[in-house]
């Protein structure tokens, strides 16, 4: 069986380090994990991770956070993916620090990189995780909160929550979303 697990996030080295990528970070983390490097692909970088008999295929989009629907769509009929096969890494404010929120569908939330995949895919039927990212900053200032860098105390628990975040990866390609969301969206 075959898995599309994307992350959102903007390409560029300014982006690096922001809130607003911790998509990419989770894959990073997972593909250093499993000894497995990024190359780049057609609409972004793409590293393969096989796990349990399944393949997953770990997809950064390079069309910028807006436009990431472009790439999945893509990736989606290329490599014969069905949407229950799908999985979303994204930014949530309204989530505190680190949490984990697992969904099999729903809403972008206002996230206009999940809304990008829901308008191309024609569906808000695919499994998302959301990470926490919380949501102290002044009225008005959302953009500049996302597109800024984590809290050295952020910092120093990013790579706990990143493992739990790749755990959660695994565990959606190898029980499903439901018996993984039973299990994550506690943690």
């Amino acid at each position: 069986m075959k898995y599309l697990i994307v992350g959102l996030g903007n390409i560029g080295a300014e982006y690096v380090g922001t809130r607003h990528n911790i998509g990419f970070e989770v894959l990073d983390a997972l593909a250093g994990a499993s000894d497995i490097s990024f190359t780049t692909v057609r609409y972004g970088d793409m590293a393969e991770l096989r796990h349990r008999c399944r393949t997953l295929l770990l997809l950064k989009p390079s069309t910028y956070m807006n436009l990431s629907g472009k790439a999945v769509r893509y990736w989606m009929e290329a490599a014969k993916i069905p949407a229950e096969n799908l999985l979303v890494i994204s930014d949530d404010i309204a989530i505190p620090f680190g949490q984990l929120r697992m969904r099999q569908q729903g809403s972008a939330g206002g996230h206009n990189g999940l809304k990008n995949i829901a308008e191309l895919l024609g569906t808000e039927a695919f499994a998302r995780i959301r990470f926490g990212v919380g949501g102290d900053f002044p009225r008005g200032h959302q953009v500049d909160y996302v597109l800024g860098r984590w809290t050295e105390e952020e910092r120093k628990e990013l790579p706990d929550r990143l493992k739990v975040f790749g755990e959660a990866i695994l565990s959606f390609a190898t029980v499903g979303c439901q018996m993984t969301m039973n299990r994550f969206n506690k943690k």
